[in-house]
């Protein structure tokens, strides 16, 4: 790598040819992905609710759909430390798992591997396909060392990094619109040029923020014009300075007008406008597209069902 961050054999060179490849994206899920929170407004269930609606429409088939196994301790070591993993394994309550606001049980900690897994597999998908779809993922406030705002274990960095161990790429872009700024993303990777990091988010809201290398926080009830407008720019600044060789894309639910943990007003257009944006961005430059569930907590838990199956219809027509 020189010392732009550009990987040798240079971006281009892996960029996918779609007229030489099955144009047909490929889907992560697991009936194990639903785990018992208890009384909590983090919506386990949509991940089953998606799968069912989307099968149910025809989008998924036996032939697109994988399901990971559980992630190495070896991939976990990629990002977390020994002692914090130590911690998890142990249901320790310790200063680096309390800041989960999540039950901490074995059957929680064995579902977040899981989604470290899933994560890793839709990277692999996503290259041999253009774009790959995990029902799931996106926990993306885990830091190396503890857990923070429902993430106990950094799917999006372990994926990346053990993608970059295996040299399948080397230049990453992270697109994240959630509602909430990716700050354990933007931590790990901080020292890292080859990973681009960029998050759309609330500005007067949880987390206390770290420093991606490009940040939009925004104010309290913005809506869908000046939400699009600004992504829009920023997708283009982000063109002319950076060229990645994959894509991660956290399709966040919640910032939608109704949800529960935030004050922006995107409407279900919004969003789905703001999905377009970001997926033909990349699908017609040939750059590889991986998307994550992320978050999403409306009060009605079909809005955020319906807003996940959407980003996924937006998906499926870009390859055709």
């Amino acid at each position: 790598m020189n010392e732009s961050g550009k990987s040798k054999c240079g971006a281009k060179n892996r960029r996918m040819n779609y007229e030489r490849m099955s144009l047909t994206a490929a889907f992560i899920y697991s009936d194990r992905y639903y785990v018992d929170l208890g009384e909590h407004v983090f919506p386990v269930e949509k991940y089953r609710l998606v799968y069912e609606r989307l099968l149910h429409e025809g989008f998924i088939t036996p032939e697109n759909t994988f399901s990971p196994s559980l992630a190495e301790r070896e991939d976990l070591l990629l990002v977390h430390t020994a002692n914090y993993l130590k911690d998890l394994d142990n249901l320790s309550a310790s200063n680096s798992t309390m800041f989960s606001e999540l039950p901490l049980t074995g059957v929680i900690v064995q579902g977040h591997k899981l989604f470290a897994a899933g994560s890793i597999l839709v990277a692999e998908k996503a290259m041999e396909r253009g774009i790959a779809i995990h029902l799931g993922g996106g926990f993306h406030h885990a830091f190396p060392s503890r857990a923070e705002g429902f993430c106990y274990v950094n799917d999006v960095a372990i994926s990346i990094k053990k993608h970059k161990k295996l040299s399948r790429f080397e230049k990453v872009l992270i697109v994240d619109c959630d509602l909430h700024q990716g700050n354990g993303n933007a931590f790990i990777f901080k020292k890292d040029p080859s990973v681009f990091t960029f998050s759309i988010h609330q500005e007067d809201l949880y987390p206390s923020k770290q420093e991606s290398d490009l940040d939009i926080g925004l104010a309290d009830f913005t809506g869908d014009d000046v939400y699009l407008r600004l992504l829009e720019q920023a997708l283009e600044d982000i063109r002319k300075k950076f060229s990645p060789e994959i894509v991660y894309y956290l399709a966040g639910a919640d910032p939608y007008r109704e949800d529960q943990l935030g004050n922006l007003t995107l409407t279900k257009e919004g969003l789905t406008e703001r999905d377009r944006l970001v997926i033909g961005s990349y699908v017609k430059r040939g750059i590889p597209l991986v998307i994550l569930l992320a978050g999403g907590y409306a009060a009605k838990i079909e809005d955020t069902v319906e807003i996940h199956c959407n980003t996924c219809r937006i998906a499926m027509p870009c390859l055709r």
